[in-house]
This record gives C-alpha cells, structure tokens and sequence, in this order.
C-alpha cells in the first residue's frame, strides 16, 4: 500500500517547517534584541535640537538688554578735560593790576616826578604862588591819579573777561576752578575801588590843592 510512504514525507515536510519556523522566531528575537541597542546608539550619536526659548527666557533676555541700555544712557559722556592755565594766569593779573592802582606803580612815580621837575623849570623864573602850586604840585598830583586810574581800569576789563569767558565757550566744558573766579572777582573788586578813587583825585572830589588865602 501507498499510505506509510505519504504519512512520512508529510511528517518530514512538518519537522522542515518547525525548523524553519524556529529559525525564523530566532533571528527575529536577534533583530529585536539589536533593535533598541542600534536605537540608543543612534539616539547618543544624534545632535541635541535646539528648543525655542520660552517665554519667561525671551522675558528675562529682553530685561538684561534693557538693563544694558540703562547702564549705557547712565554712563555720561567723556568731557574735553580744561587744563584753566590761561584764565589762572588772567586772575592773577587782574588782581594783581587792582592792588597796584591802590597802592601805586614805579610808573606812576617817575611821571609824577617828572611833572614836578616839569613845574620846577616853568616857575623858575618867577610866578605867583598859587601857579606854583599847580605847577609843581597839581599836575603831580593828578598825573599819579591817571596812571593809577588806567591800571584799575586794566584790572576790570581783565576780571570781567575771565568771569565772563565761560558763557561764550563750549557748551559741553566744564567750568573754571573756584579758585580762578574767586581771584578774578578780587581783581575786579580791587580795579572798582581803584578807579573810583582814581577819578576822585583826579578831579579834586576828594581833596583839593592848597590855596594861598589871596
């Protein structure tokens, strides 16, 4: 009979299937086992994206830029540094020309000199004593008075130009020393004193040349 050869071909076909299938359900279990570990390796391999900024971040950057900003518009600019040597040198002068036209000039004192020579020479020929009072002593007399008067003139034009030279220069300069204004104010005080007294003697305000009585 034809039966027991078919039974054991279709049992050998059976045991060729299981074996195919279990070496199918083992290199599936291989690939599955590669699987997460090629994953991983490639999740580690991978560069990091770069997440958008939330808002509390975009927050916290927008205040640290307008923090800088503040710091900035704080920061005052840088002004011309002013060394001042040439209105220092200006009070000094204008108070040293005020104090010489109250106490005198070795200019004012050889004119005064010399008009009196000058008063000498005219009178000696003879004259009354009231031309020789004019002429020896008046014009001596009113010749100190002008030369002390030009030098406290000297002194207020020299202490108001250094007061007032500020209010024309740079807007952006830094103002004088307080020690340059201090000795332009004195010179200018001393020249106002010197030239009203200047002009008072010149014009006799304040004491008159002796008269002889006739």
């Amino acid at each position: 009979m034809t039966v027991t050869p078919a039974t054991t071909k279709t049992d050998n076909e059976a045991d060729a299937q299981a074996t195919a299938a279990e070496e199918s359900g083992a290199a599936a279990g291989d690939t599955a086992a590669q699987t997460p570990e090629g994953s991983q390796n490639h999740a580690e391999k991978a560069p990091l994206s770069k997440e958008p900024l939330t808002d509390e971040a975009e927050a916290e950057d927008g205040d640290s830029d307008e923090l800088g900003d503040e710091l900035d518009d704080d920061v005052p600019p840088v002004a011309p540094v002013r060394t001042g040597i040439g209105a220092g040198a200006a009070a000094v002068v204008s108070g040293a020309l005020g104090l010489a036209s109250l106490t005198g000039t070795w200019t004012g004192k050889i004119l005064s000199e010399r008009e009196t020579l000058l008063g000498q020479i005219k009178t000696a020929q003879g004259g009354s004593a009231s031309a020789q009072i004019h002429e020896i002593y008046g014009d001596s007399w009113h010749t100190t008075a002008a030369v002390n008067g030009g030098f406290a003139l000297l002194a207020l034009l020299v202490g108001a130009f250094v007061l007032a030279r500020p209010a024309f220069g740079a807007p952006g300069a830094p103002p004088q020393p307080v020690w340059v204004r201090a000795v332009a104010l004195g010179g200018l005080v001393l020249g106002a004193i010197g030239l009203l007294l200047s002009v008072g003697m010149y014009f006799d305000l304040f004491a008159t040349l002796p008269s002889t009585g006739s």
